[in-house]
């Protein structure tokens, strides 16, 4: 039985080069509530699914209509 794939997990610098936003834009949308879902490690960094970075940005464009 193969292994199963591994989500594609994204560093907080990826996500905003991605957006092209600044660190500070995205803690306040983060802390509006308003940031894609997060992932939290043990050891304390945080990450984001390549899947859920997508959700969210589709999510931004059928508002943006």
């Amino acid at each position: 039985m193969p292994a199963a794939r591994q989500p594609k997990m994204l560093r907080l610098p990826e996500v905003l080069a991605e957006l092209d936003m600044s660190r500070a834009a995205f803690y306040r949308l983060r802390a509006r509530g308003k940031a894609p879902r997060m992932v939290k490690l043990p050891n304390g960094q945080i990450r984001f699914r390549q899947a859920d970075l997508d959700l969210w940005l589709a999510a931004c464009e059928q508002t943006a209509v």
